[in-house]
């Protein structure tokens, strides 16, 4: 694997489940794998989960790891070509990932959006150039329109905690106090929809009139903008709030009650509740649901070191059978 960036990167969604599963079972059986190696993750937005799982996994393997924070310790960067930079940016990307390719065998990279262009977010330009120009194998570690590892985590603990083989999984837009990016809900949909073409799941999508995502990324999901219908049997929800794609980073008003509590979780199947935190409580999702015996927010956060595990072991495995 030289990068993951979508569930396109992956030929089997069973599989690489299944070996993620595996990792966790014995963490550190793979250490020698990758000795030697060094890991550099290379943050433009805050991150704990993505940055303190993806840590853990790198050391389970037996690899060294470096922390850059671009957003706090790095020079401002350049993107764009054939611009003389007599402005406010110091290096540009050429250079900057070509230096982090060579001290790092494998690159991760976390940059958001900025959500008041459409075009330029959802054209992945930092994360493309960044794969271009370092050279290296490159994990995605949120981009402006995806964030693989918190799918994959979130695929792997839906197969760990189902009851039947097909469950019915929702996928519940919230309430939320200002505009959020549509890159978790994108890739949860993406990868959803891709397991339930292998017949793993049931896909639905519930939210407001105004907040449909791109189709580019909920191709054969059962969409709707009725709550209680989308809730009738599931068997998970996933909670996330996101704002507007077509009228880009709008948030639009809402008068129904769309936050997850112990009454909607009646019209489910006893449905385990997710989300990929951090979450806003009594606000996206209720307390008594956070603090209930249906939340699976903390195990599932703890299953993004086997989300990044399984990932980085395929990466070592690739650099050595060149």
């Amino acid at each position: 694997m030289k990068k993951f960036f979508s569930v396109a990167d992956v030929t089997n969604l069973k599989e690489i489940v299944a070996e993620a599963l595996s990792q966790k079972a014995n963490p550190n059986a793979l250490e020698e794998l990758g000795k030697h190696k060094t890991l550099g993750l290379v943050f433009l937005n805050p991150s704990l989960r993505t940055r303190l799982s993806t840590q853990k996994a790198a050391m389970n393997l037996g690899m060294n790891v470096m922390v850059m924070n671009m957003d706090k310790d790095g020079w401002a960067l350049e993107t764009r070509d054939g611009v003389v930079m007599n402005g406010t940016t110091v290096e540009h990307i050429r250079e900057a990932a070509a230096v982090m390719g060579e001290y790092c065998d494998i690159l991760g990279l976390r940059s958001f959006p900025s959500l008041k262009d459409k075009e330029a977010d959802y054209s992945e330009d930092l994360f493309n150039k960044f794969i271009k120009y370092c050279a290296v194998p490159v994990v995605s570690l949120e981009s402006a329109t995806r964030h693989p590892l918190q799918s994959l985590t979130d695929l792997i603990t839906i197969t760990e905690y189902k009851k039947k083989d097909k469950p019915k999984v929702v996928l519940a837009w919230a309430p939320h106090v200002k505009a959020l990016p549509q890159a978790v809900p994108n890739s949860f949909a993406e990868w959803m929809s891709k397991a339930q073409e292998e017949n793993l799941l049931d896909f639905t999508i519930a939210q407001p009139a105004g907040y449909e995502l791109s189709e580019e990324f909920t191709n054969g999901a059962t969409i709707t903008n009725n709550l209680e219908e989308a809730l009738q049997d599931a068997d998970f929800v996933y909670v996330k709030n996101w704002s507007s794609f077509k009228e880009y980073g709008e948030v639009y008003p809402v008068n129904e009650n769309w936050m997850m509590d112990n009454e909607k979780l009646k019209i489910t199947n006893d449905a385990k509740i997710m989300h990929c935190l951090p979450v806003r409580r009594d606000l996206e999702l209720s307390s008594e649901i956070l603090d209930g015996p249906n939340s699976l927010v903390i195990k599932e956060a703890s299953n993004r070191v086997w989300a990044a595990q399984v990932v980085l072991k395929r990466m070592l495995e690739s650099l050595k059978s060149k």
